[in-house]
């Protein structure tokens, strides 16, 4: 293989590199312009000769970012990540990434480019919206590095900007009794009895079926979720292997739970129909599924009737974990509990409720250890004593120093 440097104009240098034959037998050749002197020419076309060494191609004709986020979405996304994620993916791309650095050649692709964008962006956007936009972009690039088209992530040489932490609200002990009283008699106030007692994502809780729940055992199968995409509710596998769980229910939400039952087979039976194990634990009156919407405004509503400010319905989910933590559960089993990838990811979550419990350990490890004894500390020893004396006899033995 054989690369050639041209001159096209006073600073402009024409790199031509002779890439071998391809499946069809003819000759394939790459080129790319260099702006500047000829030793920068130069020295783009060793790197190209470098790569092509390792196997590293350059990217087909005058790929830009724009055509290969498309590249990426339908290569990898699509068939590799849920279609809720391929819809966010596609949404951040073509409203933010494409507009702003689409038009980019990949290859010329910099680290300043980037950075300027997140600079701008910030101007308008929350650092946490841009910062998922780096996360975006830098898996797509990572994605052209494999493929052979680029030999470093730009992004990697980027400072994207550190999304601030939302503030976790959770309800008290005082607060979920309020909760309660006030959404007696309201048509969902068993799925937000049942988050607190559970915590399952709202998702979850609708996604639920009879023959999910099972009351002798007291325990509820994570097998299927509710997600609400361009309007239309569909029922799909949960995500990941962890979200695919058994959850174990408390006594009393059982018996809230078969009450609740009966109550929905008499329903039913009013309307002409029967309660199958197939149908959703959590749903609307004729039994269909509950839009998410519809339960968020709802559940706002009661919210505001209970006085509480700023409680979303995810935040139940929080205060099933908090709740758990201050009460002596293991970070393990509420881990298993919540459907998190690690215990390590429960701890970091919650880790300011578990600071916050320090000073209830230290009480019980109070409670364990016997007070301590100064009868025999230094202290309360005569001056006379052998260990006094035994130190002197030391400092007696020692060299005095010659300083003056």
């Amino acid at each position: 293989m054989r690369g050639y440097i041209r001159r096209k104009g006073e600073r402009s240098w024409q790199i031509t590199l002779d890439t071998g034959t391809g499946p069809d037998g003819k000759r394939r050749r790459y080129f790319e312009a260099i702006h500047g002197r000829k030793s920068d020419a130069q020295k783009r076309l060793n790197e190209l000769l470098v790569n092509l060494e390792k196997g590293i191609h350059t990217p087909p004709g005058r790929l830009t970012v724009g055509e290969h986020l498309h590249n990426w979405l339908e290569g990898y996304v699509k068939t590799n990540c849920s279609q809720r994620t391929l819809d966010g993916y596609q949404s951040i791309i073509e409203v933010h990434l494409i507009p702003a650095l689409g038009h980019i050649q990949l290859k010329h692709l910099h680290p300043q480019a980037i950075q300027s964008y997140y600079g701008k962006a910030c101007e308008r956007l929350s650092s946490r919206t841009v910062h998922h936009q780096h996360r975006v972009l830098s898996q797509s690039l990572k994605y052209a590095v494999r493929q052979g088209y680029l030999g470093r992530n730009p992004c990697e040489f980027v400072d994207p900007p550190s999304p601030k932490g939302r503030a976790m609200r959770t309800l008290t002990s005082n607060e979920v009794e309020v909760l309660f009283e006030k959404s007696i008699g309201n048509y969902y106030y068993p799925v937000v009895y049942a988050a607190v007692s559970t915590g399952l994502r709202q998702a979850e809780l609708l996604g639920l079926r009879w023959r999910d729940v099972d009351l002798d055992f007291l325990s509820i199968s994570v097998s299927q979720v509710l997600y609400k995409r361009r309007g239309v509710c569909q029922f799909k596998e949960p995500k990941t292997t962890h979200s695919r769980r058994r959850v174990a229910m408390t006594p009393k939400l059982a018996l809230f739970l078969r009450e609740y039952r009966a109550e929905r087979e008499s329903l039913y039976w009013q309307l002409g129909k029967q309660l199958t194990l197939d149908d959703l634990v959590f749903g609307s009156v004729e039994g269909g599924a509950i839009d998410p919407c519809v339960l968020t405004h709802n559940f706002s509503k009661l919210v505001s009737r209970a006085g509480l400010e700023k409680v979303r319905f995810h935040d139940l989910r929080h205060t099933f974990a908090s709740l758990m933590l201050l009460h002596g559960a293991k970070p393990k089993v509420i881990s298993e509990a919540l459907g998190h990838s690690s215990v390590a990811f429960t701890m970091d979550v919650y880790s300011h409720i578990i600071e916050g419990m320090q000073s209830d350990a230290m009480a019980l490890l109070d409670e364990v250890l016997p007070a301590g004894v100064n009868k025999n500390s230094v202290a309360k020893m005569s001056p006379t004593s052998e260990y006094l004396a035994t130190e002197h006899g030391h400092l007696a033995s020692r060299p005095c120093s010659s300083g003056g």
